[in-house]
């Protein structure tokens, strides 16, 4: 039989685990918010060089090439939902794209600590 004390610490213990769950999992989202909230600015995908749109979230070495590739190809982009041509960017992708891309004016995009 578990007396009072133990009944006590028990519970205890299981809210202290709860708390550190949820604690881990509010750090690991605000972690990964911030990963993609530090790009400021925006990547022209028509004049973007392959470290320019590796800036971009969801996008590494190979499908910054499929960019390039696909831009050359076609002649460039007229509007960012030409994007969907681009092997690898589906309609999720290119929402999350979007805020990030531009197919006039110059790259300013930049990452911030």
């Amino acid at each position: 039989m578990i007396g009072t004390k133990g009944r006590a610490a028990r519970v205890s213990a299981v809210a202290l685990a709860g708390l550190l769950a949820l604690v881990i999992g509010v750090a690991s989202t605000a972690t990964s918010a911030e990963g993609e909230a530090g790009l400021n600015g925006t990547v022209n995908v028509n004049t973007a060089t392959l470290e320019e749109l590796t800036l971009l979230p969801g996008i590494g070495e190979s499908r910054a090439q499929a960019v390039i590739e696909t831009r050359k190809r076609r002649g460039g982009f007229k509007s960012v939902d030409d994007l969907m041509e681009v092997k690898g960017i589906g309609e999720a992708s290119l929402e999350r794209l979007r805020p990030h891309v531009t197919t006039q004016g110059k790259t300013t995009a930049r990452m911030t600590p």
